[in-house]
């Protein structure tokens, strides 16, 4: 039995580290892929993306209640996933910017009659300004429709790094569970002698 126990235990444990060594070797690979990716797209902070500029900016066009970002990518190549999501977070305070503090679902699909540069729009297309007969897109918002886009994307390879550390964490912790598996069927479960000197002492 104590034997089937010491092989038992030794198995385990190698499965373990061989799950462990597998995250380890997954988790590098997906933060790698995310970093070339990045890279492959040449993406530069703009000057104003700093605390500073941002807040300047942003009172200057009227926003109020809005969050600014605290981090810093200005004239800086973006190539991790945590500058990705910065750089997502100055985008959305540009697009605010564009439509006057307007988010996507406060606005209507096309531009007014009345006053095309009113970036709130309308959905009415009697009320939309028109060109060749056709009611035409309100700017604003498609420029909301493109700030989603890229900023989701920029977010899910923030995501996808930090399942990537996660993956990591998983596999040094398998790893060190199996290490310690194996040490403890290889020692602590093979003391026979041990065991069978404290049977009779048990018995009295």
């Amino acid at each position: 039995m104590q034997k089937m126990f010491k092989v038992g235990g030794i198995i385990a444990g190698l499965v373990l580290i061989a799950f462990g060594v597998v995250s380890i070797v997954l988790g590098v690979g997906a933060r790698g892929t995310v970093g070339t990716e990045l890279k492959r797209e040449a993406i530069v902070g703009t000057p104003d993306m700093n605390p500073t500029d941002i807040a300047a900016a942003a009172k200057e066009a009227g926003l109020t209640n809005i969050d600014l970002p605290s981090c810093n990518v200005a004239d800086k190549s973006i190539t991790n996933g945590s500058d990705a999501r910065c750089f997502a977070a100055y985008m959305r305070v540009h697009a605010l910017e564009g439509s006057e503090g307007l988010t996507y679902a406060q606005m209507g699909r096309f531009a007014l009659a009345s006053n095309p540069s009113d970036p709130k729009g309308t959905n009415d297309e009697t009320l939309a300004f028109k060109a060749d007969g056709k009611p035409v897109n309100n700017g604003p918002r498609q420029t909301w429709v493109t700030e989603t886009a890229l900023a989701t994307a920029l977010n899910v390879s923030y995501m996808a790094e930090q399942l990537g550390l996660f993956t990591i964490i998983i596999g040094i912790a398998l790893l060190l569970t199996g290490i310690g598996l194996i040490i403890i069927a290889m020692g602590m479960l093979n003391r026979p002698d041990e065991v069978a000197a404290a049977a009779p002492a048990a018995s009295v």
